[in-house]
């Protein structure tokens, strides 16, 4: 599922909407989306406003994302250093050691 499949000014207009007094069906039937999303468009504006405290934020959301990415980074530079250091450390055993009995 894409998160935020639109604009942020056009979520909010839909919110706006449905706070006015428009039902979730008729916004939806206007603008042709899913009825599901309208009412996920409000309830996030909710959440993020303080009024509901069921979920993330939008602002949470996207630092658990980012966190998530970065973890996932930092997991693969640990595993190439691991393996790196493990190369390292099989080339400096095959490699003679130099000898001063010239």
């Amino acid at each position: 599922m894409a998160r935020n499949s639109h604009p942020a000014e056009f979520r909010h207009k839909i919110v706006e909407l449905f706070k006015g007094g428009r039902s979730i069906k008729s916004i939806a039937d206007e603008y042709g989306m899913a009825r599901r999303t309208v009412a996920m468009y409000i309830k996030q504006a909710d959440i993020d406003s303080g009024i509901r405290s069921d979920g993330l934020t939008s602002l949470e959301h996207d630092e658990l994302t980012s966190l998530r990415r970065e973890n996932r980074r930092l997991k693969l530079e640990a595993e190439i250093l691991s393996k790196a250091a493990a190369w390292f450390a099989r080339e400096a055993e095959t490699i003679p050691s130099k000898s001063s009995d010239s």
